[in-house]
């Protein structure tokens, strides 16, 4: 977790108004997290913090890209991600009600770490079901992959349909 500290961005010496830091999403970065299903990338982050009396306005622009399999052949293919995001963070000694879209800043606070927003962002901007021709505009699935399973599919039909109950063959012709 000590590489994470990088990802943490005083604001207690900062000015008022808008300021701008730029931080490097890598493989070490990710390995920073358990369990964590993106491996490799190659991101870059700006974050620009607009620092107001009684609150702080993080804008995130993530761009860049991010290794992972297709769902369909099992290739490693590069995903390009382009993300834009915002965080408030208010200063507040008393505690905000259970809200996950505002941070609470106490007056003991003098950095916030983002490296966890950043982390999430990531994760939810991945695709649901990757797919090689996600991954631009020449990207295409494996030919020699897709055509196996494809034989297997077709195989697998071929013994379902020999090994049926004689009993259900008669239901068949109810309809004609």
């Amino acid at each position: 977790m000590k590489s994470l500290r990088t990802y943490s961005i005083p604001f207690t010496g900062l000015k008022l108004g808008k300021h701008q830091f730029d931080f490097v999403v890598d493989d070490a970065f990710f390995a920073e997290f358990d369990y964590s299903l993106v491996k490799k990338a190659n991101l870059q982050c700006v974050v620009e913090l607009d620092k107001q009396e009684t609150m702080i306005i993080l804008d995130f622009q993530i761009k860049g890209v991010v290794e992972a399999t297709c769902d369909r052949c099992l290739a490693q293919y590069w995903q390009p991600l382009d993300i834009t995001e915002q965080q408030i963070a208010k200063f507040s000694d008393e505690p905000i009600d259970e809200d996950d879209e505002i941070i609470n800043l106490g007056k003991n606070d003098h950095e916030i770490n983002i490296a966890g927003l950043i982390y999430e962002y990531i994760n939810v901007a991945m695709p649901f079901i990757s797919v090689c021709e996600n991954g631009g505009e020449d990207s295409h699935c494996d030919e020699e992959m897709i055509t196996k399973l494809n034989e297997l599919a077709s195989n697998g039909n071929e013994e379902q349909t020999e090994d049926t109950d004689p009993r259900w063959d008669v239901l068949k012709k109810i309809n004609k």
